[in-house]
């Protein structure tokens, strides 16, 4: 019988990675991320990955692994997850899965299939490409990786052309290799207790305000001006992270300081807000409902507690 992980799930900015590292702490545990942009280098501060200080000496795992331009899927993510947790669980430690894509979590829960695959921000970038681009020029894109789909998508057809490329950009298969092996892969996720940090949005705000303040004085406009300089493509898949356009834009003179701190205050509660709205219906062995900092500092004792009566 596999041992059961616990996994912290919650939108940005709530506090999961302080709640893990402290239940780290009590139980003997190793913390892997479970982020589709943290998994990056050269993208830190923008992607708010854990710091030394952060980690308190606790081993973290899948930050800043992959180079900016190197894609991943959900389901090759879902993988990597499990063997962290077997090389975790070999070494007689607790594996912490942290995270808020909920993309991910749904593959490590239920694996891969149609309904879960389905990502906002991918979904809003095509979108775009599609009203500047045309349906014509993403069409031919379709017909060089999956002809054989293409040719039942009509140009006019513009949600079913979005869902297809939505659908190869998240799994990295084509629709029609998807569909073809698409199974509710239930009987192989990983057994896990689920604790959702769910917080009241004003509070949450405040904490979106002042994180983004912090990353800013870390240096998050020099980070991405680096990651240009390294030569990464302004389209490279995590460049499209929250931030990075606007900061782009701020480079390029079309934005100032002001309006692009509004714009990324603006999007990261519009993203927080459709991470609750994605949690709230998934499936949580304990809730812990946050208004304020004293709820959060007792977030991982109530999980702790939790967790601990589903022990033999």
């Amino acid at each position: 019988m596999k041992s059961l992980s616990i996994c912290i799930v919650g939108p940005t900015a709530v506090g999961k990675t302080g709640v893990a590292v402290e239940i780290a702490k009590r139980l003997g545990g190793e913390v892997i991320g479970l982020d589709s942009r943290q998994i990056y280098r050269h993208m830190a501060i923008g992607t708010a990955q854990p710091t030394e200080k952060e980690q308190h000496g606790i081993s973290h795992h899948l930050y800043g692994v992959r180079e900016p331009g190197e894609r991943i899927s959900a389901g090759e993510y879902s993988h990597l997850v499990e063997k962290k947790v077997n090389e975790i669980t070999s070494r007689g430690n607790l594996s912490i899965i942290c995270g808020g894509s909920g993309l991910y979590f749904r593959a490590i829960t239920k694996g891969i299939f149609e309904d879960s695959t389905t990502d906002l921000i991918v979904r809003e970038k095509l979108t775009k490409r599609l009203e500047k681009e045309g349906a014509d020029v993403l069409l031919t894109e379709l017909k060089k990786v999956d002809p054989e789909y293409a040719e039942i998508v009509h140009p006019n057809n513009h949600k079913r052309l979005i869902r297809a490329l939505e659908i190869l950009e998240l799994t990295g298969s084509p629709p029609t290799e998807h569909y073809r092996r698409q199974v509710e892969a239930t009987s192989n996720s990983l057994p896990l207790f689920v604790a959702y940090i769910h917080p009241e949005m004003e509070w949450l705000e405040k904490r979106v305000c002042r994180r983004i303040d912090e990353m800013f004085a870390d240096g998050w406009i020099d980070e991405v001006k680096a990651l240009l300089e390294k030569g990464f493509s302004r389209k490279a898949h995590p460049m499209d992270s929250v931030g990075y356009g606007e900061i782009m834009s701020h480079l390029d003179d079309t934005l100032d300081f002001d309006e692009m701190v509004a714009q990324i205050n603006l999007r990261t509660r519009q993203y927080a807000k459709r991470q609750k709205s994605w949690f709230n219906k998934e499936k949580s062995d304990c809730v812990c409902l946050i208004s304020n900092d004293e709820d959060l500092r007792k977030a991982s004792s109530l999980i702790v507690e939790m967790y601990e009566q589903t022990r033999p």
